[in-house]
This record gives structure tokens, sequence and C-alpha cells, in this order.
């Protein structure tokens, strides 16, 4: 049997829309990560270091980067509003063994509503390409590796031609609302009792 990874589905099922929403919702908290309100540290000066009386010179290694300390509380918040307004959460956290595709993919139509809904509203993007998908492409020397992920036989040196399977996305403007002081972010639904 032979499998082709490079395929797109014709067809949208629930599995499918589910990894979408998925993928989404990590990209948006990766991207909510890097967006937190406390400053990034400045890096200390390093002193140059001294030259070693050895024949060889080693070259001196490159500093580990400086990670910065992301607060939850934007990716909780995120994660609040897929709930509130597509069930996000019920739905991924359901088990759904016992359920027929006509009913996952039923569900999977008010997730992905409900979920483009809290994306359109509070969030901007736009692709980080502008060629159609399929078109051949140049990157040249310098591209920005942060916006192009190379994938396929990789070797050599810029510029590499090759062909745009994705267009990407980024964020252009984020507007979540703001938090009440004391609001508990951990909270994504509260519990609901009907009298």
């Amino acid at each position: 049997m032979n499998f082709d990874f490079t395929a797109i589905p014709t067809t949208l099922d629930a599995v499918h829309l589910g990894l979408a929403v998925l993928a989404a919702l990590f990209l948006l908290l990766y991207l909510t990560k890097g967006s937190s309100s406390q400053p990034a540290p400045q890096a200390a000066p390093q002193p140059e270091p001294k030259p070693e009386p050895a024949p060889e010179a080693k070259p001196a290694p490159k500093p580990a980067p400086k990670l910065k300390e992301a607060t939850p509380d934007a990716a909780l918040q995120l994660l609040s509003l897929l709930q509130q307004e597509a069930r996000f959460v019920d739905f991924v956290r359901e088990d759904l063994a016992g359920f027929s595709d006509a009913d996952i993919g039923a569900a999977a139509r008010v997730v992905h509503e409900g979920s483009r809904k809290a994306l359109d509203e509070y969030f901007r993007f736009e692709p980080v390409r502008g060629e159609d998908e399929e078109s051949r492409v140049t990157l040249p020397e310098g591209f920005n590796a942060h916006e192009v992920r190379l994938t396929g036989n990789v070797v050599g040196k810029a510029p590499f031609t090759g062909t745009l399977v994705h267009r990407g996305w980024k964020v252009t403007e984020v507007k979540l609302p703001k938090l009440a002081e004391g609001h508990d972010t951990r909270v994504i639904a509260p519990a609901e009792v009907e009298l």
C-alpha cells in the first residue's frame, strides 16, 4: 500500500478541520507568547575573551539566545474566547469514538464557524507570501527564516528556488479585550448550573 503524503485532501472532514483549528490555536499561542507586555531583558555586554597563548585560536562559542518569560494570560484568554464562541475545548476534549462521521462533521461546522468568528474579531491576519500557492518562488540570500521554512532537499546556499506549498500567515493586529484586575484567566469556561 502506498501513501501520498503530498496530496491535498479534496474533502474537508472533521479530523482535518479539528487539526486545522488546533494548528491555528498553537500558532496563536506562539504568537501571543511573543506579545507579552513585559519588555525583554537587555543582555549585559559580554567582556571580550582574552586570547589564549595556544598555537591555534579557537573561535568563541556563540552565546545562547536570551529567552523571555511568557505569561500564560494571553493564551488562556484566547482559549477562553474560542470556548465562548466555538465550544472549542468541549469539542477537543470530547471522546469522538462513539459518534458517527456525520455527527462529528456537524459539530466541526459549529466549531469552525465559532473559531473563525473569534479569530476575525480579535486578530488581523495576512499571508506571509503574496504569490499563489503552487507557484514557483525564488528566495534571495538573507531571506527571513522566521517567515519561510524550507522543506524537501535543502542543500547549498541561497538563492533557493522552489514551489510555494503554503503562503503562511502572520498576525498584523491583536485586539484582545482588557482583563479586569483579579480576573482568573485559568477559568476558561465557568461551570453552568441551571435553576
